[in-house]
C-alpha cells in the first residue's frame, strides 16, 4: 500500500466535501498504487492525512462508491473495485484531462502543433524507463 499522507495536497477549497475527491485517483488506484480489490485506510486516518473532516472525508468516499470505484464491505471496510474496466476508464478520462491542460498551456506559451509533437516526442525520449 502507498504512503497515503505523501498523497494529499492544499487546495484553496480545503473545506469542500470536493477536496478529497480531486485527490480520489490516489485512493481508487488510477495510479496503480493501491491494486484492484486492496484496502484503503479508514476514513479517520484518510481525513487526518488530508487535513479535512471525517465527515467530509466518508461523502466524498460516498461518492466514490457511488461511482463504482470503491466497495464497501461492513466488517472488512472499503476497498477498491476489483472492476478493471472501471478502473482503465478513470484513467483514460484523467488522462485526457491533462493531456487538454498541458495543450492549452502549450498553446498559451504560443507553441504550435508541430513543436508540441516535438516537445513530447523529445521529452520522453529523455524520460526515464518504467519497468
Amino acid at each position: 500500500m502507498c504512503s497515503w499522507s505523501s498523497s494529499w495536497s492544499s487546495p484553496s477549497s480545503r473545506g469542500s466535501w470536493v477536496y478529497p475527491l480531486r485527490r480520489s485517483p490516489q485512493i481508487v488506484g488510477i495510479r496503480g498504487e493501491s491494486p484492484p480489490g486492496s484496502r484503503i485506510p479508514p476514513v479517520r486516518e484518510l481525513a487526518a492525512d488530508a487535513g479535512v473532516n471525517p465527515n467530509t472525508m466518508q461523502r466524498a468516499l460516498q461518492e466514490l462508491e457511488s461511482r463504482g470505484l470503491l466497495q464497501a464491505q461492513r466488517t472488512a471496510g472499503r476497498t477498491v473495485t476489483a472492476d478493471d474496466t472501471a478502473l482503465q476508464a478513470l484513467r483514460r478520462r484523467r488522462a485526457g484531462t491533462l493531456a487538454a491542460e498541458f495543450l492549452h498551456q502549450m498553446q498559451a506559451l504560443g507553441l504550435t502543433e508541430a513543436e508540441i509533437e516535438t516537445l513530447l516526442r523529445e521529452t520522453a525520449q529523455q524520460a526515464p524507463k518504467k519497468e
